[in-house]
């Protein structure tokens, strides 16, 4: 699975980002456009992953988020990981809804 840091991530227009944190954690701050699907639900909820185009999966700090790739890889899925996840993106300077 391939892995992006939060400024590579940034210069993507139009990139489909999802969040696996918890609801809390989502409703904490989160790297505006992100759609949640936490972790302990994704396997509920794949469909709604979408299949027509990269993935940019994210959590707080990037580990989560490679566990869901690694499954999501498996299911067909082209997913790229984010490094750092949403700390790094913070920690950037860069906004959070």
């Amino acid at each position: 699975m391939e892995t992006i840091d939060v400024d590579a991530l940034a210069a993507i227009d139009g990139a489909t980002i999802i969040d696996v944190r918890e609801p809390w954690e989502y409703e904490g701050g989160h790297i505006p456009t992100a759609v949640s699907i936490p972790m302990s639900a994704i396997v509920e909820r794949v469909d709604e992953v979408p299949r027509d185009g990269t993935v940019y999966l994210v959590c707080e700090s990037g580990y989560r988020s490679s566990q869901v790739g690694q499954w999501l890889d498996q299911q067909g899925v082209d997913v790229v990981n984010v490094e750092g996840g949403t700390a790094a993106w913070r920690a950037s300077g860069r906004p959070v809804d």
